[in-house]
């Protein structure tokens, strides 16, 4: 199944991985472009290159990652035709089917062929799948991706409505899964088809619940026993990676700097104001400010200090220079005294809080459940082993003899 080699090579099936949500296949074809929204890509640039590979764009602006098809990304990357099984459900079919290396397998209904890839990846080159498709544009097309995959040794696709003409092989497979509108009516073709000399298996995928009883009513009518059903749904798991929670000390210090901060900020501010209103007050004469040089500048000089200390964010606090040759009255001088005392002690006092660079990986598990795709059907057929011909008796002739004599 799909090239082994460890480069890319023209003709080669590629996966170009966009984002989480967005995967396509690309068959690499030298001459061809390759355009999307994460950028332009030549098909002749990936040609040469390991599987895996992160390749930016040709001007610079995304990039994407080329990786080697499998099974799970050729299912979230493939042309859809019909509904198809997702891993959830492959996974467990083929756990319940016990199918693995060597087995025999039958797969009616191939649609868009995700099941198809991961029975002929799990069955092996000493297996063999015999998938039937009743629509013959998709059956042609399922064909052609099989050839292109290398698929061809392990894969029988056939055109076949097996509801009625039933299937190509009998008593020769270990499990069958049906994939039908209305797999009743395939329960007793598909009886013929498995093995009678083992245990064998079968699962019908049915999208509702009237098509799961009358399916369970064919099941039971054809000898099949442990008749079981169930139904895959997940819920998703969130899964990130978070810095240490801080303890409850460390917040509460941090906020008490942080408040600390605010009011040494809002007393430097009192203290500006108040040494530019004694600026103003000093003068006797009522001359205005501007008559006089020296005071102007000083004044300036104060409302541009307060301006910066409005802006300003250093933890470290620039106060004004004490206040000299500036008459005040007794009650303002005790203000600024209580201002200029005050502010260095709150600025001083606490240690800074250190923030731990660690994380811790936390998981949440998502509120939606994401299904239904279908209801799985599951049934055993014991080995039939039919009692040896018994030979007539002769004990029971002997009297009839001697009756006769």
């Amino acid at each position: 199944m799909w090239s082994t080699a460890r480069e890319i090579a023209a003709g080669d099936v590629v996966i170009i991985w966009l984002t989480r949500g967005v995967i396509q296949h690309l068959v690499i074809s030298p001459g061809k472009d390759f355009n999307s929204k994460f950028g332009h890509y030549r098909h002749s640039d990936l040609v040469g290159m390991p599987y895996g590979s992160k390749v930016g764009s040709r001007k610079g602006k995304g990039f994407i990652h080329v990786l080697r098809p499998t099974p799970e990304l050729w299912t979230m990357a493939l042309p859809h035709r019909t509904q198809i099984l997702y891993l959830a459900d492959i996974a467990f079919i083929t756990s319940h089917l016990d199918i693995k290396p060597g087995s025999q397998v039958i797969e009616a209904g191939t649609g868009s062929g995700s099941f198809s890839h991961s029975v002929a990846r799990t069955v092996g080159a000493t297996g063999h799948l015999w998938s039937y498709e009743f629509h013959e544009a998709r059956a042609s097309k399922a064909r052609e991706e099989f050839t292109r995959h290398g698929m061809n040794d392990v894969v029988t696709l056939t055109h076949r409505n097996v509801c009625k003409d039933g299937f190509t092989v009998e008593d020769t497979v270990d499990s069958v899964f049906l994939d039908l509108p209305a797999p009743w009516e395939a329960v007793e073709h598909a009886k013929k088809a498995l093995r009678k000399d083992r245990t064998t298996r079968i699962c019908c995928f049915s999208p509702c619940m009237e098509q799961v009883l009358r399916t369970v009513n064919a099941l039971n009518d054809a000898g099949f026993t442990e008749i079981t059903m169930f139904e895959t749904l997940l819920r998703p798991v969130d899964v990130s990676h978070v810095p240490v929670l801080q303890s409850i000390g460390d917040i509460s210090e941090k906020l008490k700097q942080a408040e600390r901060k605010r009011e040494d900020k809002r007393l430097q501010q009192i203290a500006a104001g108040k040494h530019h209103t004694a600026s103003k007050r000093k003068r006797d004469d009522g001359t205005p400010v501007k008559d006089h040089p020296e005071q102007a500048s000083e004044a300036g000089t104060a409302a541009g200090e307060r301006k910066r200390l409005k802006t300003d964010d250093d933890t470290a606090p620039v106060l004004p220079e004490p206040i000299q040759d500036i008459e005040l009255d007794p009650l303002e001088e005790a203000d600024v005294a209580a201002v200029a005392s005050s502010t260095p002690a709150l600025v001083a006092s606490g240690p800074p809080v250190q923030i731990s660079s660690e994380r811790i990986s936390l998981s949440k598990v998502m509120s939606e459940v994401r299904g239904h795709t279908s209801y799985l059907t599951f049934a055993v057929l014991q080995p039939f082993n039919p009692p040896p011909e018994s030979e007539p008796s002769t004990a029971a002739v002997t009297p009839a003899l001697e009756a006769t004599d």
